[in-house]
């Protein structure tokens, strides 16, 4: 007798674990699905980083810190650059502090998907793979594409010549993609200025890259034996990646940059770092 009723309470604690277990897994199961972009009203709402910036009154934003003028240190160690004061412009008109985490291109992806930054503002190009996962800003600059080579070389005139060529690019930017669409081989590099150090040294033929890049680094070093020798028709824009569905935080940049367009602050950021106004198509 006993035995039994010991049994029976055993399986009446069994029973009671069972409906706790069932009731914990659905917990979890509603939580990743409210953090989880679904594409509709509320998963979006949920999934917004808007929120979590106000909340933790800081954005964080993700830069190179290499890529002069839009992103580098001047002589004191200080990060400025075109991107870098957009991106302060961005903070301030959203009422939050900013803190920037500096990394090299292929990793800024990286830590947009994991959560380490809330955005990326380093002249990022839309495509529609990378629209595949994150959401884009409006653009906020229009820029020519340029085609860089030593001063002696007679071998590449345009676009057209850089089959088999070897051309010093970024793997995973958008100019490596283009340089290997016209059938250049790429040899990796970080920056312009190691990309033009290969090409001076012979170990790479040219680079494509954005022109007010090779601006910058022709103004600081105007003796340097290189030359552009061609342009693209058509210009890239910058915009701003931020991860899927979070609409609010786009439509709150958008708004940012628009005032910052309306009052003439981008084009003087623009003037000051660039020498030109490229902030209207």
């Amino acid at each position: 007798m006993k035995k039994r009723w010991i049994a029976a309470l055993m399986a009446l604690v069994l029973a009671a674990g069972l409906m706790a277990g069932c009731g914990s897994q659905g917990a979890g199961a509603g939580s990743e699905g409210e953090n989880t972009p679904t594409g509709d009203a509320g998963g979006a709402e949920a999934a917004d980083l808007l929120d979590k910036i106000q909340e933790a009154d800081v954005i964080v934003v993700g830069t190179e810190g290499t890529y002069s003028p839009n992103s580098y240190h001047d002589e004191d160690g200080n990060l400025v650059g075109f991107d870098v004061d957009v991106a302060r412009g961005i903070a301030q008109h959203l009422g939050v502090d900013i803190e920037f985490m500096e990394a090299e291109w292929d990793s800024l992806f990286g830590a947009l998907d994991s959560g380490r930054i809330d955005i990326i503002v380093n002249e990022v190009e839309y495509s529609d793979e990378r629209a595949e996962k994150y959401d884009f800003s409006a653009p906020y600059t229009y820029v020519h594409g340029a085609l860089l080579v030593a001063e002696d070389n007679a071998d590449i005139a345009g676009f057209a010549d850089l089959a088999g060529k070897q051309a010093a690019q970024n793997l995973t930017s958008s100019w490596g993609q283009e340089a290997e669409g016209y059938g250049a081989e790429l040899v990796s590099v970080d920056a312009v200025a190691q990309g033009i150090e290969l090409i001076l040294s012979g170990r790479a033929d040219c680079m494509l890259n954005a022109e007010t890049a090779f601006y910058d680094y022709l103004n600081q070093h105007p003796d340097a034996p290189v030359k552009i020798v061609a342009t693209t028709d058509a210009t890239t824009s910058s915009q701003i990646p931020v991860p899927k569905g979070n609409t609010r935080l786009v439509d709150a940049i958008n708004q940012a940059l628009e005032d910052m367009r309306a009052s003439g602050e981008l084009a003087a950021l623009s003037e000051q770092y660039f020498g030109a106004d490229v902030t209207s198509e």
